[in-house]
């Protein structure tokens, strides 16, 4: 089901809102006062409801052919008083759908002064759409400030009602020229800028960069190169940063040249976050993903790949093959011998990894160290420092 959202603004009374002439798209313009019933006519969508507080211009945008004038005289008493109530609007709200067609719902908000009225009207919203519905804004009227909760409540609904929001419009009176047609905008790129947010804060947190290629895709990226990206994230997420590596090296040249318009707002930041395959030696890599790990506090890979990066170094100062099995566990073992510190890495990273409590020499100190994450923290960042 599609619905047309839209705000109901407060103005002065006498005048009503100004005719503007709309200016939708190459072969669709509408005159008319009220920009909402002008682009439910351009959308047609499945139902509309009507956003307004109790002083909003009820009267003005229900005076119309149609509607009952019995019904308009307490409305408009109630407008001027602050004080229009469900009531009020019950009987002039059944009428105008009956002349669109559509169902309309008539919602009364509070103004959205401070967060708990702010909060207030996200829950209002949430509570009169559906899983599954396709959601169009419409922020031409209203106060000034409800444009920007209308953006922060068309994220809250996908993301917890789980809707989708197609587009926001806006009919730009300001924009419109000496004896021209009025502007209609569309917003939907404020909310894909916003997905990008969502993204590098998903990064930030869990260190998954393959949430950029869906985006960069989305922004015109060559066909399979923003998937090279998703690749090397899942190739690096189940421990093979080196196959993670040729695709980031076969993903960056497009990265670095893609121009499309969101890209351009993070790329140097995404180019940034994803820097480590740079590092010269297999170990340089491992240990700067050890490195980024464990400032998001993620321990396991942390322990993991700084545990990874150890051998690595170790075989490639014995000179032998860091790829074969058994060469790697030589290669440990002889490095042991002279830096034994690493053995209580190998079990912080066993313990981590197992899930159980650690056996055998210093059995007890690991399990004291991994009890809190302060004490964790600081045990790795030691032997970051002591080993490498």
């Amino acid at each position: 089901m599609s619905t047309l959202i839209s705000f109901l603004g407060k103005g002065d009374p006498r005048k009503g809102y100004r005719t503007a002439t709309y200016r939708f798209d190459s072969n669709v313009v509408k005159t008319v006062t009220f920009f909402g019933l002008a682009l439910t006519d351009y959308l047609k969508p499945d139902r509309l409801i009507l956003l307004g507080t109790p002083s909003s211009m009820w009267e003005n945008f229900f005076d119309r052919d149609g509607i009952d004038p019995e019904a308009m005289e307490p409305l408009i008493d109630a407008v001027a008083a602050g004080r229009v109530d469900d009531r009020l609007l019950d009987l002039p709200c059944r009428q105008l759908a009956e002349q669109i067609g559509i169902p309309v719902d008539c919602l009364l908000i509070p103004y959205a002064r401070e967060e708990t009225e702010q909060a207030a009207i996200l829950r209002l919203l949430a509570g009169v759409v559906q899983p599954g519905e396709r959601l169009c804004l419409d922020v031409t009227h209203g106060f000034r400030h409800l444009p920007m909760l209308a953006l922060v409540a068309a994220r809250y609904l996908a993301r917890v009602v789980r809707v989708e929001v197609e587009e926001i419009y806006y009919g730009a009176l300001e924009m419109t020229p000496p004896a021209g047609e009025t502007p209609v905008l569309r917003l939907r790129g404020l909310l894909d800028m916003l997905d990008w947010v969502d993204a590098l804060a998903t990064y930030d947190k869990d260190g998954d960069y393959g949430v950029f290629a869906p985006l960069l895709a989305k922004d015109g990226m060559a066909e399979g190169r923003a998937e090279l990206l998703a690749t090397a994230a899942y190739c690096e997420r189940t421990s093979n940063p080196e196959l993670a590596r040729e695709n980031l090296r076969r993903a960056f040249p497009a990265l670095d040249t893609h121009d499309g318009p969101l890209a351009r707002l993070f790329r140097e930041t995404l180019k940034e976050r994803i820097g480590w395959f740079r590092g010269l030696t297999r170990h340089d890599r491992e240990l700067s993903l050890a490195d980024a790990y464990l400032k998001r506090s993620d321990y396991l890979r942390a322990t993991t790949f700084m545990y990874e990066a150890f051998v690595t170094r170790a075989c490639y100062t014995q000179k032998c093959d860091d790829a074969d099995a058994q060469s790697r566990d030589d290669a440990f073992n002889h490095a042991r011998k002279k830096t034994p510190a690493v053995g209580q890495l190998k079990n912080l990273r066993n313990a981590l990894a197992h899930g159980v409590r650690a056996r055998g020499e210093h059995s007890d100190e690991t399990a004291e160290t991994i009890a809190d994450e302060h004490s964790l923290r600081n045990v790795l960042k030691k032997l970051r420092n002591k080993l490498f």
